[in-house]
């Protein structure tokens, strides 16, 4: 009778003055700190890491691709271009690991316009954290893709032959200045991941910019031999511009003129293209 009673009694409304003794002491609790800018960031970034570690399909494009292009291409033209598979790996190799991160960039667009779909961010958006933390998070996760990219793709190198003059310093610098890049210009893709409706539209576009932009530039051959007017964009991609510098860094030299654009043409990606994918987020 008693638990009965006990039970009816605690169903029943808190009165006026206990609500507000409640209410009180709930307000004069301490909340948590605000996480900054850079923990939310390294917080979706980790998320983007789990995401792989539950389908570890995605790593496809960043071993098998890799090792693919490298093999191919070095046995394709080695003996036409160089001469020997020897002689030509030492110029290919650079700008075929600058080709092959550049391209799998574009697979940020695609995963954030799954998660556009699924409804995923409208959640994010109501967090109390910085607005551009999920962004950014998606970056710093596929910026290890990158890096594991590059492992693997350096290493199918040196099997088959690359020396690198540079050394172990030269190898890291060539990468760092590649992971900047490849960080920078991933937010052409974020924009195209929230302005297009389905996920084939993003792949598409994307194909479309990053096939040109990465096959006319000096990844495969030096541009001296080609027409005057394709010099001209040749020379001036940006593409072209991380691809020199890479492979004279890796070389053991200090290319200043094509560090400093490569570092030009990122920062305007950021800024550009930033400021877009924020605002179609914003609204979307």
């Amino acid at each position: 009778m008693s638990t009965v009673a006990t039970k009816e009694t605690d169903d029943l409304p808190l009165s006026a003055p206990k609500a507000e003794e409640l209410a009180a002491l709930l307000v004069a609790r301490d909340r948590p700190p605000r996480p900054s800018a850079l923990s939310a960031s390294l917080t979706f970034g980790r998320r983007a890491m789990l995401k792989i570690k539950h389908v570890p399909e995605q790593l496809f494009d960043v071993t098998a691709f890799p090792i693919m292009m490298v093999l191919m291409y070095t046995y394709l033209f080695g003996g036409a271009l160089a001469g020997s598979v020897d002689a030509y790996i030492q110029f290919l190799l650079p700008g075929i690991l600058v080709m092959s991160v550049v391209m799998i960039t574009m697979y940020t667009g695609v995963a954030i316009n799954t998660d556009i779909d699924k409804g995923v961010f409208d959640r994010f958006r109501t967090l109390p954290i910085w607005r551009p933390a999920p962004m950014v998070g998606y970056l710093l996760g596929d910026v290890v893709r990158y890096v594991i990219a590059s492992a693997v793709m350096l290493t199918v190198g040196v099997i088959i032959g690359y020396r690198p003059d540079g050394g172990a310093v030269g190898i890291l610098l060539g990468v760092a200045l590649l992971m900047v890049f490849s960080f920078a210009f991933s937010w052409i893709w974020t924009m195209f991941g929230l302005l297009l409706r389905t996920e084939k539209s993003v792949m598409g576009v994307s194909m479309m910019v990053i096939f040109p932009l990465t096959f006319l530039s000096n990844v495969f051959v030096d541009p001296k031999t080609m027409p005057g007017w394709l010099q001209a964009f040749v020379n001036n991609s940006p593409v072209t511009h991380l691809a020199t510098a890479v492979r004279e860094l890796m070389a053991g030299n200090w290319p200043t003129a094509d560090i400093g654009r490569t570092l030009g043409w990122s920062a305007a990606f950021v800024v550009v293209f930033g400021a877009v994918t924020m605002r179609l987020y914003n609204r979307k």
